[in-house]
């Protein structure tokens, strides 16, 4: 029985919440507030800003002495941006992220010096400023590196007989020389002793007694035990000998990243009305539904980064874009499953509710491996690959629950409402069962011809180049130095001006290594160089300001050793092995067959080999992205995989011979075609839109994930079941000679 008036609340109540999370994400309540998207946090690629990554050398540093540097490092970034984030990494590194800043010479410069800390006594203090918080001072009583160990403490007052927390400092032998002779001539008029960190005072506590044993207890009134431990760690670190060695950093513009989310919200909105109007077309009704939930899952994937206060980076935003077309793949195979429930005369609501059910299982599988591909991808990546990560798989989860719950409801709603005629939902043609078990030697033809023309791009490749690689690898997989300037659009960029700025590079770096190319999209060029010093990079960006006219903030730089960027090249292989395995070893379980997890992997291997002939082939930089679009690649043909693979496990039965096999393949297959080639179509249409409207860097990126996609779908649909066949009949035949044996 109908319940109009249920149906149309539950319309309401969908299109309230969609309006209330548009309006306080977009807008807000009030006009002095923008809406709670202005509160996401924008990566450096996006913000500009600097991004600066250290390694400790020498002896192995205790963690203690990693933390104590990661909060004096934490310290100096954030009188630069409050937004500043210093995050301890492997092997004894750490990555400071600063966004939004201008003075990049500066921040680099300042970064990376060990700290002061110094212990001035009052009488020869000088503070200035407006809160007196600046010292002006020419002796010092004792340095950093006469402490030997600075602990927060608890002890009892002699007075209230309260414990109360104080900070224990105790000083080497040359130290506590120093020290008691300065609390001896301070005592007497209970004179304050100074301790400046970096050139701020950090605490000024009086002398209240003669220390002569090294040992003294600062009481600085401190509230909590945090309190007192913080500044026994800004002590610490003054005392700290810790060497730090610059081994990456990023010199990003602001006004880049500003043309890069511009040109990625186009691209987003584009393709977006291009999949909402391809599905109002082909699948009616249900496309409707289907709309609707996509702009759910926008406003809620929005609202989502600002609660949980995710750094959206430019990857990160790719990664919602190709979310919105992979989220309509759950849609379609839920569309396709009513459709044909239609077709064999099932009643509207009972179609809905069978489509909803039988689609379950195939969704949440190909999602599942989608989420394993995401999460490796985090773990492996780094920097703005850990944004895409992120944003691909919180996509994910979000664009299940908007498929099997809002569109759900959005379809009950509507059927409750009266729309309950076949013809707005559409009924499934029967279709001509193609044979493509039959032809499985020409797909497996194609495909083996493929993997040889990628060994043979790769060893020409290799004969071709002067540094010997196979693939162009770019900087996050050679190491050295890139400048990107944009210039003045006066400045005519041609083969003399070019020569000019080689030989700037040339005479900085004192090498020959140096290559340049045109930014395309923007008057301006691209430098990659031999790994320059800080010091290099910062003569380089002064000449163009200088000499060029160049503003700094249209000045981007990026620098790499190369052992970080053998282990990227490491991180990479190992990525997709993993992800491999993972897949592996779920749909194994899942389907509980090792056939189909064997016969997937290998489709995976070959979807990645084609991919890895689109690099060669174009050239396209191989650097940190390659890892993200591999593994994307990976979840989204897997994907694909699992929903044939749930529909022959649907069709089998007990059939077992060759005969019902081969019909078993052809008949799964031809059933899932609308839905393998409409899901690659809206998938590939939002890459589309960002590799024509993205920045360069993008488009490096969405250009072999293209690839991949259309790869994915043929190797989905052709090779994946007929692999699987070929497997299970090898299997048949082994069984038989072995029965004939025994």
């Amino acid at each position: 029985m109908k319940d109009k008036t249920k149906g149309l609340l539950q319309i309401l109540l969908i299109l309230v919440v969609i309006g209330l999370c548009t309006f306080t994400t977009l807008v807000g309540f009030t006009k002095a507030h923008k809406g709670s998207a202005q509160n996401i946090k924008l990566g450096l690629d996006l913000a500009g800003g600097v991004s600066i990554t250290y390694q400790a050398i020498g002896d192995n540093p205790s963690a203690k002495d990693m933390d104590d540097t990661r909060n004096m490092m934490q310290k100096r970034a954030e009188v630069y941006s409050t937004e500043s984030s210093v995050v301890l990494g492997e092997d004894n590194r750490i990555t400071i992220d600063i966004p939004g800043v201008a003075n990049a010479e500066e921040v680099l410069s300042s970064l990376g010096k060990e700290g002061s800390l110094d212990f001035v006594a009052q009488d020869d203090m000088t503070l200035s400023g407006e809160d007196n918080s600046v010292p002006v001072y020419s002796e010092t009583i004792c340095t950093g590196k006469d402490i030997k160990s600075a602990e927060a403490d608890t002890q009892e007052d002699q007075v209230t007989k309260n414990r109360k927390y104080v900070v224990s400092l105790k000083f080497k032998t040359k130290g506590t020389k120093k020290f008691a002779k300065a609390t001896e001539e301070a005592y007497p008029s209970n004179k304050i002793i100074y301790i400046v960190y970096d050139g701020k005072v950090i605490s000024n506590p009086a002398v209240n007694a003669e220390i002569t044993n090294g040992e003294a207890v600062i009481e600085g009134g401190f509230k909590t035990y945090e309190e007192a431990d913080e500044l026994a760690s800004m002590i610490r670190i003054g005392a700290l000998p810790i060497e730090l060695k610059e081994v990456q950093s990023q010199v990003v513009g602001a006004q880049l990243g500003l043309d890069a989310i511009q040109t990625s919200l186009l691209a987003g909105a584009i393709g977006f009305a291009l999949v909402i109007l391809f599905m109002l077309i082909f699948y009616r009704l249900p496309g409707l539904a289907a709309s609707i939930a996509l702009i759910f899952y926008l406003v809620l994937m929005l609202v989502v980064l600002n609660l949980l206060d995710i750094t959206l980076t430019l990857p990160g935003i790719a990664g919602i874009i190709l979310n919105i077309g992979m989220a309509v793949d759950a849609n379609v195979i839920i569309f396709t499953r009513i459709k044909e429930e239609l077709a064999k005369g099932k009643t509207v609501q009972s179609a809905i509710k069978l489509g909803f059910d039988k689609a379950l299982s195939a969704i949440v599988d190909g999602n599942v491996t989608t989420l394993i591909a995401a999460f490796v991808l985090y773990v492996k990546g780094s920097g703005t690959v850990k944004g895409f990560a992120t944003t691909l798989a919180i996509g994910i989860v979000l664009s299940m629950f908007t498929a099997l719950v809002v569109t759900k409801i959005l379809l009950n709603a509507m059927y409750a409402l009266g729309v309950d005629d076949v013809k707005y939902f559409g009924v499934e043609k029967e279709r001509k069962t193609i044979k493509f078990v039959e032809n499985r030697k020409k797909f497996f033809l194609i495909s083996g011809i493929m993997v040889v023309a990628c060994v043979v791009c790769m060893i020409i490749n290799q004969a071709g180049r002067c540094d010997g690689n196979v693939l162009n690898y770019g900087l996050d997989f050679s190491g050295g130095t890139t400048f990107d300037i944009t210039f003045d659009s006066s400045q005519k960029i041609d083969s003399d001006f070019k020569k000019e700025i080689e030989q700037v590079f040339m005479d900085e770096s004192k090498s020959n290594d140096v290559v340049i190319s045109e930014i395309s999209g923007a008057n301006g060029l691209s430098v990659k160089t031999v790994e320059l010093s800080e010091e290099q990079r910062n003569n380089i960006t002064n000449t163009f300001v200088e000499k060029y006219k160049v503003e700094e903030k249209n000045i981007e730089n990026q620098n790499i050793s190369a052992s970080v960027s053998d282990e990227m090249k490491t991180d990479a292989v190992v990525a997709v092995v993993i992800a491999a395995i993972c897949m592996l070893l779920y749909i194994w379980l899942r389907f509980k067959d090792i056939v189909f997890a064997g016969s997937a992997i290998l489709a995976l291997l070959h979807d990645v080999v084609f991919v890895l002939l689109i690099y060669a082939l174009t050239k396209i930089s191989v650097g940190n992205t390659f890892i993200a679009c591999m593994l994307t690649i990976v979840g989204y043909s897997i994907n694909a995989t699992i929903v044939i693979f749930d529909r022959i496990r649907e069709n089998i039965g007990t059939r077992t011979s060759e005969e019902a096999l081969t019909q078993v393949v052809n008949e799964s297959v031809t059933q899932t075609l609308t839905r393998s080639i409409n899901t690659s179509l809206t998938t590939f249409i939002m890459v589309l839109m960002i590799a024509i409207l993205g920045v360069e860097s993008i488009r490096d990126f969405a250009i072999p994930l293209m690839a991949g996609i259309i790869c994915g779908a043929y190797s989905s649909v052709c090779i994946t079941g007929t692999l699987w066949f070929t497997i299970k009949r090898m299997q048949g035949k082994t069984s038989k000679k072995a029965v004939g044996n025994k």
